[in-house]
């Protein structure tokens, strides 16, 4: 399949009543229904719904990408305006920033990511940090060691490999995302802390 901005915005222009769909019944149910995944952040179906808890205002979203290119469509319903971006390059930062700030100036665009730089670690010090952490009412983050790699998994999503910055601090190599451990004073991991998107979600260890 094959689209464009401007297909895209038609899109936007009948979730918004813009443009007349006999798909608009089927549109206003896919939000019938969210779930929590996150501090101001709930998952319709396939739309993610982020709330400004200051106002209540909710921006409706779903981002996207593989191989050579990024793309967003979100739209604010209340105020009856939404943006898609696209973008040819496959960044970690993505275009998400951009189109969020676009939908509320309040959001502030992403800066440059760090550049994270690998160290070598003993592969044990992981067996402290495997387990599995809450980090929203149905959403889990799974830590797991296979030899000398590790690995973290969070709901619904696939597995990836972490790499040690520091004794307790660990990031991602395909998307802009780090991990943290709190420890208790044995060394295990009490808590795990997920820095994505400007964002520092806690979750504390399962036990």
């Amino acid at each position: 399949m094959r689209s464009s901005a401007n297909d895209l915005l038609t899109f936007v222009s009948a979730e918004l009543g813009y443009t007349k769909s006999t798909l608009a019944p089927a549109m206003a149910a896919m939000l019938d229904v969210c779930r929590p995944a996150g501090p101001g952040l709930d998952v319709a179906l396939a739309w993610h719904v982020l709330t400004n808890k200051s106002d209540g205002k909710e921006l409706i979203w779903h981002n996207g990408g593989t191989g050579g290119f990024r793309s967003f469509v979100g739209f604010d319903k209340k105020a009856r305006v939404g943006v898609v971006v696209l973008s040819n390059a496959s960044t970690m930062a993505g275009v998400d920033d951009i189109a969020l700030h676009l939908l509320d100036a309040r959001i502030p665009l992403a800066t440059m990511p760090k550049q994270h730089v690998e160290i070598k670690v003993d592969p044990k010090l992981f067996d402290s940090y495997v387990g599995q952490y809450q980090m929203a009412p149905n959403v889990v983050l799974t830590m797991t060691r296979e030899d000398t790699h590790f690995f973290t998994q969070l709901t619904g999503q696939p597995k990836f490999e972490v790499f040690a910055e520091g004794e307790r601090d660990y990031f991602l190599k395909v998307i802009d995302a780090q991990l943290t451990f709190e420890v208790d004073a044995s060394g295990r991991a009490t808590a795990i802390v997920l820095h994505q998107n400007g964002r520092d979600l806690r979750g504390p260890r399962i036990p």
